[in-house]
């Protein structure tokens, strides 16, 4: 059996946690979504294996994401928060997390923060050093130029630090306007610790359905030039990705994307990556 692991994956509760991001006008996702609902498309795909990531900066959406982990076997690991702009706390938090099982990486949501250089405040960094220091992954979810920037920032001063850049950092999926992000997230791609996620290449304007493989297929080839393989994770973006099109839709997407790789190339991006990455368990779906 092919291993698929899903890099990007999310779950929440809106009785367990707060999502402030997670208002009426967000449609079809302001509800609470559980694993129940995407079990039967990550089995017609062939997914043997998800990463939960969060959805809201606070511990509830944490807990909520190990519980669910604790009781669904295709759950491999978990990207949760810690208050990286409160060091003394983020210390705490973390040290408690490392105890859990199938705690992978820390992901804060740099992207609905008012301030583009957010992860450049002496604070931050601070924690980002602590990150380092403890061999835990950061998901990077940017949005803008700034963010890509700021990696760039934090591979300096952090060399020994794991990154992973989620959907690529938003690429002009649809829009003629290529720069700057091109440009910078080759630059940042020099660093061998700056992995990308092929994961919620939607639409960059209007409606993020207006995606086709053929709109996404220059970003993904741009991606796979500066990184390689070895350096990609595949990621259904599992439940963002109904104002997609639905999980299904953006499997078959991505899967013509791979077509043209060789095997090895294939099973880099839809696991291999990811497994080094995250250093995830094996999979109790995998056959033997």
């Amino acid at each position: 059996m092919t291993e698929v692991i899903d890099a990007h994956q999310h779950v929440w509760d809106l009785e367990r946690a707060e999502y402030s991001w997670l208002t009426p006008e967000a449609g079809v996702l302001h509800r609470t979504i559980e694993m129940a609902e995407v079990l039967p498309e990550f089995a017609a795909a062939g997914v043997t294996g998800s990463v939960l990531v969060q959805s809201a900066d606070n511990d509830d959406d944490t807990d909520n994401m190990f519980e669910v982990a604790a009781r669904e076997p295709v759950v491999l690991g978990v990207v949760g928060y810690v208050p990286l702009h409160e060091p003394s706390r983020a210390a705490e938090r973390l040290a408690e997390l490392r105890l859990r099982p199938g705690f992978c990486g820390v992901r804060n949501l740099i992207h609905d923060r008012p301030d583009p250089h957010w992860l450049r405040r002496p604070d931050v960094d601070e924690s980002l050093g602590l990150l380092a220091a403890a061999g835990v992954p950061f998901d990077v979810v940017g949005v803008l130029p700034e963010h890509l920037e700021a990696v760039l920032a934090i591979s300096e001063r952090h060399p020994d630090l794991d990154m992973v850049l989620d959907h690529l950092n938003k690429p002009p999926i649809g829009t003629d306007e290529w720069e700057p992000w091109a440009t910078l997230i080759a630059r940042v791609a020099e660093n061998p610790r700056v992995h990308g996620k092929v994961s919620g290449l939607y639409a960059a304007t209007g409606n993020p359905a207006d995606w086709t493989v053929e709109t996404v297929r220059p970003v993904f080839d741009h991606a796979l030039a500066v990184f390689g393989p070895d350096r990609l994770m595949y990621g259904g973006d599992w439940p963002v990705s109904l104002i997609a099109g639905g999980y299904t839709h953006v499997w078959h997407g991505l899967s013509e994307l791979l077509a043209d790789l060789t095997d090895a190339e294939r099973a880099g991006i839809l696991a291999g990556t990811a497994r080094r990455f995250y250093t995830l368990p094996e999979s109790e779906l995998l056959d033997d």
